[in-house]
């Protein structure tokens, strides 16, 4: 390699070093292992920088090929949380500083032109003799079409549509080991496969649209019988208004006592977040229940105006109780007795879903089977679906919609039913 390539090298990996605004891009996969592939080329250090090189090549591979380098540095520019990417998802391109602006704009240009000439430099240290990734441009439609540093108003427009950071390119989450992580295949389940329970949905929509507009919402809490469509209503949400930047993220109850941590993080976020509890009921003595308390109200920090709480459970009252506690020898019985139903009273709206009788069970098995078009006829489908239920011992959505599944299952086999 001549000098003049290794004093090339060394200008990209310095400008790289000193970026300001977009520096948790140096640590995302495809750029940190461009510059560690660089360092190694630098120093002539050949069996290393084949290391590197496969390194690299192995970040950009999918199920559907490898990717072009320059388009997977695109996608962690757009991908990268930070006070830029946040206030163009908050307010677009207009709102911005001088000064935020123009670093913003030094940091795009260094990492162009390293997407842009790493290529040759790299194709020169290895004599051309390794089959580099294609490193070719961008499509034409995509908001880092050009050089980067040119991009701003596109930048603005993908971010004010789709939001910053892990939250621009994934809808619904998990809040894991105080992270929150991204759920890569949510439940596609929409509003309109939900059947019956009409006035809980409208419930539940409407504050959800009030919440979306910036108006003033509830915490809702959905109990009832089991099977009922309570979790499945959350998240359809999530699949109906994603385009209006709502974003979910479940909470496992062992996890509540985080609670705090996590709405305090998202309080920065331009977007709307539903922190969704499935399945809720607490034993006594559960630091959760106190931690819930807390945060849908009665803590001293608020909660921020960008989060609500949706919580389902089978339980009116959450926390569990038995007789003895009932019957306690406790001086003051009834401060407890309040305790132990206090949470509850703590949710804005509480949405009560209980199993359909049988005709309404029966409506709810025609509308499904209406849209998957099975046809046998409506005496011999109710006939199996009623059998169906009374094998199970009870009726309810869920057992609908499991019918359904294992009709259309032996129908396609050709079985006769």
């Amino acid at each position: 390699m001549l000098q003049v390539e290794k004093n090339d090298i060394q200008r990209i990996i310095c400008d790289l070093l000193s970026i300001t605004v977009y520096r948790g891009v140096l640590d995302k996969p495809v750029t940190s292992r461009l510059l560690d592939l660089l360092n190694e080329c630098r120093n002539n250090q050949y069996l290393s920088a084949y290391r590197r090189f496969g390194d690299l090549c192995s970040a950009l591979l999918t199920d559907t090929g490898m990717k072009s380098p320059k388009q997977a540095i695109a996608e962690e520019i757009l991908a990268d949380e930070n006070v830029f990417t946040l206030t163009l998802a908050k307010s677009g391109a207009e709102n911005l500083t001088e000064e935020l602006l123009s670093l913003a704009k030094r940091d795009l240009s260094i990492l162009y032109s390293a997407a842009s000439n790493s290529a040759g430099l790299i194709k020169s240290f290895f004599d051309a003799g390794s089959p580099l990734p294609c490193w070719g441009d961008l499509p034409a439609d995509y908001p880092l079409a050009g050089r980067w540093d040119e991009c701003i108003n596109a930048l603005g427009e993908f971010h004010l549509k789709n939001g910053a950071g892990r939250f621009a390119f994934c809808n619904a989450f998990l809040w894991l080991n105080r992270d929150i992580i991204p759920i890569e295949h949510p439940d596609p389940v929409r509003l309109g496969n939900l059947k019956g329970y009409e006035t809980q949905k409208s419930i539940v929509v409407n504050n959800t649209l009030a919440f979306l507009d910036g108006f003033e919402a509830n915490n809702i809490l959905l109990y009832g019988d089991r099977g009922t469509g309570k979790s499945s209503t959350v998240k359809a949400l999530l699949n109906e208004y994603a385009g209006r930047k709502l974003r979910m993220i479940e909470v496992p109850k062992e996890n509540l006592n985080e609670l705090p941590v996590l709405t305090s993080r998202l309080a920065s976020f331009p977007m709307r977040f539903i922190v969704f509890i499935d399945d809720l009921s607490f034993s006594a003595n559960s630091d959760s229940f106190a931690a819930l308390k807390a945060a849908l109200e009665g803590s001293l920090a608020c909660r921020p105006d960008n989060v609500l709480i949706y919580a389902t459970s089978n339980r009116r009252h959450l926390l569990k109780e038995s007789f003895s506690d009932r019957g306690g020898d406790e001086i003051y019985h009834a401060d407890t007795i309040q305790e132990s139903v206090s949470l509850s009273d703590r949710f804005g709206l509480v949405v009560t879903y209980l199993l359909p009788d049988k005709q309404r069970f029966l409506d709810i098995v025609l509308k499904i089977a209406d849209d998957h078009d099975i046809d046998i006829g409506r005496e011999k489908l109710l006939a199996l679906a009623e059998r169906w239920a009374v094998e199970r011992g009870a009726r309810s959505p869920r057992y609908a919609k499991q019918f359904i599944q294992n009709l259309r299952a032996r129908l396609a086999r050709g079985e006769k039913v």
